[in-house]
């Protein structure tokens, strides 16, 4: 079958090792079901994945790929759960200590087919196109249980979004505006924020600008660069709910001190559980809310894709169709 995948590692040229070839069908294990795929999208993750971070040598080559949609063996339109736990595992499967990501242990979804476990499939409604469905298993996961699982915040808080224009970031944007969430978003370019005010943000910042009051949230998927933005933009008592760093880990001031003393709480969050995804879809479903898509790419055209990425040259969600 057509597929996109990890030939091999390279910190410096990830995409050395990325090839759009062949691959063998997939084996089904017993209560696993195929997936025929009709649209899948591109996460930092994939690339990270091209420089060795998260996936072993050993298991190469690996299809990338975490998010589909497309249709069950029944002919159901499906979206995909990227999120495997362990069999035994039971409860919040992002907790599970044995889970991993579709394109880590299992292979993909950037191919013609992908093999997942039965309870890993989530109805997709007719109103959301396989594109814009493929969007959510992610990047979107991640930002609904960033906001409301996490975060914990109801209609009427107040919320920094930092870095607006990546896939997490505009789908915090359109998911807390349609909370009924006041929206706060920085960026460092001038079009990205007014792209964020077309999103539903209230207003827009350059990025480690003074904001005009303290807000209850801040969603942090930039790390490094923000990070002390982000400690001194939150009122007392606030969360700051962070689930990247695409800036870096290493903080130049962790601001302990402003943390104790004003008792904020800073939450790790990662991806989401099949629930959510269930419930995320159906947010979308009746509000009429969809994700911001960049570009729309043949999967023959993967590379683009991920040239456009690793250049920072995006807006929303890069998506693949078969």
């Amino acid at each position: 079958m057509f597929a996109v995948y990890a030939q091999g590692f390279s910190s410096e040229d990830p995409l050395s090792g990325l090839v759009v070839g062949e691959r063998p069908d997939p084996e089904v294990p017993d209560g696993w079901t195929t997936v025929t795929v009709k649209a899948s999208s591109l996460n930092h993750h994939d690339l990270w994945s091209l420089r060795g971070v998260g996936l072993r040598e050993e298991a190469l080559p690996m299809i990338l790929g975490c998010d589909a949609a497309g249709y069950d063996e029944d002919g159901n339109e499906v979206v995909v759960h990227a999120v495997i736990s362990d069999p035994t595992w039971t409860g919040d499967e992002t907790l599970d200590p044995k889970r991993s990501l579709l394109s880590e242990r299992f292979q993909g979804t950037f191919a013609d087919k992908v093999v997942v476990p039965r309870s890993n499939v989530v109805p997709k409604p007719e109103s959301l196109s396989f594109e814009e469905a493929a969007c959510l298993p992610t990047a979107w996961l991640t930002a609904y249980r960033m906001l409301f699982t996490q975060g914990g915040l109801k209609p009427g808080d107040t919320v920094l979004v930092q870095g607006a224009g990546g896939g997490v970031a505009t789908a915090l944007i359109a998911l807390a505006h349609a909370g009924g969430l006041r929206v706060y978003a920085t960026s460092r370019d001038e079009t990205k924020r007014a792209r964020a005010l077309e999103l539903g943000a209230d207003a827009v910042f350059e990025s480690n600008a003074r904001l005009p009051e303290r807000v209850d949230a801040v969603m942090e998927t930039v790390g490094r660069a923000t990070w002390s933005h982000s400690i001194k933009s939150l009122r007392p008592g606030g969360s700051l709910v962070i689930s990247g760093t695409t800036s870096g880990p290493n903080v130049d001031n962790a601001e302990l001190t402003r943390i104790f003393f004003l008792q904020l709480r800073v939450i790790g969050s990662t991806m989401g559980t099949r629930g959510e995804l269930a419930s995320l879809v159906n947010l979308l479903d009746v509000s009429g809310v969809r994700p911001v898509i960049d570009r729309v790419l043949p999967m023959e055209e993967a590379r683009d894709g991920f040239a456009a990425m690793a250049g920072g040259d995006v807006f929303g969600k890069i998506v693949f169709t078969r």
